[in-house]
């Protein structure tokens, strides 16, 4: 989704949306308002989505806000969330987290590769072919930490556990890539 889902609205003012941006967790709430919810908050540690619950890490504009940069206002609210994500965006996240927000991200890189409009880094790009390329040799080479052959359905966890291990692995690096684009450049 590039924006907010049509007839939906912000779950903090309860009106149309205002610059909108989505949150680690899916949800899609005005700039504004999402700020107002952390400044409200504790400062020093993220705010939690007022819907889930979850701790947002990450605050995505949506591709239509960065139009409207010059608008004092925009710019003030994007500023914000830049600083948000600067803070909270690079932080300890546990295992949990981490599964949490593999769905989010990795629909957000398959998007970004399939439009001719949106590119990732050269870098970006080059350590995510090689994470596929060492993955993709141990998971069809025949030499496993666990045999298939000899333990048969058990022994495709190794398999599994490579390939999870993988897709964390390209959300982290792409994780890192919006925050170099939306949290200043860290």
């Amino acid at each position: 989704m590039e924006g907010p889902p049509e007839n939906d609205v912000c779950s903090v003012c309860h009106d149309n949306f205002n610059l909108p941006c989505q949150a680690n967790c899916s949800h899609w709430f005005c700039g504004n308002c999402i700020m107002r919810v952390w400044q409200h908050g504790a400062t020093l540690q993220p705010c939690k989505c007022p819907i889930c619950r979850r701790s947002i890490t990450l605050i995505i504009p949506s591709e239509a806000s960065s139009r409207y940069q010059d608008d004092p206002e925009v710019g003030e609210v994007l500023a914000n969330v830049e600083r948000y994500n600067r803070q909270f965006g690079g932080g300890e996240r546990n295992l949990v987290q981490r599964l949490r927000d593999l769905p989010f991200l990795l629909r957000r890189l398959a998007r970004e590769f399939t439009d001719p409009q949106r590119t990732l880094p050269l870098v970006f790009r080059a350590r995510m072919i090689f994470a596929m390329i060492l993955s993709a040799i141990y998971i069809l080479s025949p030499i496993d930490i666990i045999p298939e052959g000899i333990l048969g359905v058990v022994g495709l966890l190794d398999d599994v556990l490579i390939g999870l291990i993988f897709f964390l692995h390209i959300a982290a690096i792409y994780r890192s890539a919006l925050l170099s684009r939306y949290g200043g450049g860290t």
